[in-house]
């Protein structure tokens, strides 16, 4: 249904798609996700492919939710570029530390401190320039810094992340310091690799007993895009076995022509490519999770369907798992999508609450889930419905961690876009909200 051709410019891309309305070329401005986002509508527009979710119709979204408290809605210095993805909000003797996601940007990781958790100060970050270890890519465009985690282990601070090696493979490190605002000591070499797809969103948690729990995600998720284009390349025939609107169906079929060139693009670029086609996917994704598990012919990448979230402990110097590590939770609700990621343990009444995220970061179909368990490796109990999800004010809520308010209950910090946004390297707002826990259920109140 589709030719599409990609041509380099000293910015940017030209491209010409030949399609049934006939010829049209177009410029991607850049290689960042809204460029390529405006492609996509404009390619929307002139061949009836599916419309990027940032340029939809509002969705039926809930009003607003008062429980949610914005803490920190814009850039708190100029060197953080992107906001508070991936928040991790730990109280100290020191006040409220944030960490932060900082994707590409030239300064990995910024903390910031609050007293109040309204009054945000930024106190630095925990690789500036220069000084990022040396198994980590790093560079505009080149590396990716994501969702630090900070805990008090002893008499120290560990701090768990995730990063690119440099065969751009992700994988997750360990610094230590003896302060939270550093300086920070990395182990040198990444504390756990993947293989396909690699590991990403890691969590530290500090049982009572002293044991050192990690919690982390299989990324296999971002391997199922591209192999499900080229299937689609290879038999057209299941486009139309997979989709039932004509804007899905097109869109398929421009990514099946257009995936030859996205595999030769870096990771994220790859990812912004797909978007389309992994927006179609999850419009449908029951049926579409069903029929490639049927149809005999995804089996290189069915299993990318499902993305696992692990735990193992770590030894006393947190250099290495103990275990082997076992799969405490999985992607099993239709609301969750193709993945599930961003794990968060925290305990109260007795019993262990792990939040998670679910569905794409960069879509309104983002969401916060829960479950509950009576041991750390579970095995737990999800709520049906998520906690959070998008509202008319903030949407695509995700990616939570819990401390104590300064009224010494338990608070929910996640971030969140403001409307109309959404992807990579676009900001992300702290948000709060208050937690009560009873019996199996935790509720934002």
């Amino acid at each position: 249904m589709f030719t599409v051709t990609f041509t380099e410019l000293a910015s940017g891309y030209a491209v010409r798609v030949i399609g049934p309305e006939g010829a049209r070329d177009y410029i991607i401005a850049g290689g960042d996700q809204g460029d390529y986002a405006a492609f996509f509508l404009a390619v929307s527009r002139d061949f009836g492919t599916r419309v990027p979710h940032a340029f939809a119709p509002p969705h039926d979204f809930p009003a607003g939710d008062q429980r949610w408290q914005p803490l920190l809605t814009e850039n708190a210095s100029p060197t953080i570029l992107a906001g508070y993805g991936d928040p991790a909000v730990v109280k100290t003797d020191d006040g409220y530390v944030l960490v932060a996601t900082s994707n590409d940007a030239p300064d990995a990781f910024p903390i910031l401190r609050s007293d109040d958790l309204i009054h945000w100060h930024h106190e630095g970050f925990v690789f500036r320039q220069g000084n990022q270890p040396a198994w980590t890519a790093h560079g505009h465009k080149v590396g990716d810094y994501w969702a630090p985690e900070l805990a008090r282990v002893g008499e120290e601070y560990w701090l768990v992340y995730s990063a690119r090696q440099q065969s751009n493979v992700l994988a997750i490190g360990l610094a230590k310091a003896a302060s939270p605002f550093g300086p920070w000591r990395d182990l040198g070499r990444p504390l756990l690799t993947g293989e396909t797809g690699g590991v990403i969103d890691s969590h530290l948690f500090v049982d009572a007993n002293g044991d050192r729990w990690l919690y982390w995600k299989s990324d296999a998720n971002g391997v199922w895009p591209r192999p499900l284009a080229m299937l689609l390349r290879d038999h057209p025939h299941l486009i139309a076995e997979l989709f039932d609107e004509e804007a899905d169906r097109r869109t398929a079929a421009f990514a099946a022509a257009a995936v030859d060139w996205a595999n030769g693009r870096r990771p994220m670029e790859r990812f912004f490519l797909m978007q389309p086609l992994i927006e179609a996917a999850l419009a449908n994704w029951p049926w579409v999770r069903r029929t490639l598990a049927e149809c005999g012919l995804a089996d290189a990448f069915v299993h990318a369907l499902t993305t696992p979230v692990y735990a193992a402990r770590l030894s006393d110097d947190g250099s290495r798992l103990i275990d082997e590590p076992k799969v405490v939770l999985e992607n099993d609700l239709d609301w969750e999508g193709h993945l599930i990621e961003g794990p968060f343990v925290t305990v109260h009444e007795g019993r262990y609450w792990l939040f998670y995220a679910g569905n794409d970061f960069s879509t309104p179909a983002y969401g916060i889930g829960v479950a509950v368990a009576d041991s750390p490796l579970g095995p737990f109990v999800k709520q049906a419905e998520p906690l959070l999800r998008s509202t008319q004010e903030w949407t695509a809520p995700g990616h939570a961690s819990v401390a104590p308010g300064v009224d010494g209950e338990p608070q929910l910090f996640f971030h969140a876009f403001h409307p109309g946004t959404g992807g990579y390297n676009v900001f992300r707002a702290l948000l709060t909200a208050k937690l009560r826990f009873s019996g199996d259920r935790a509720e934002i109140v």
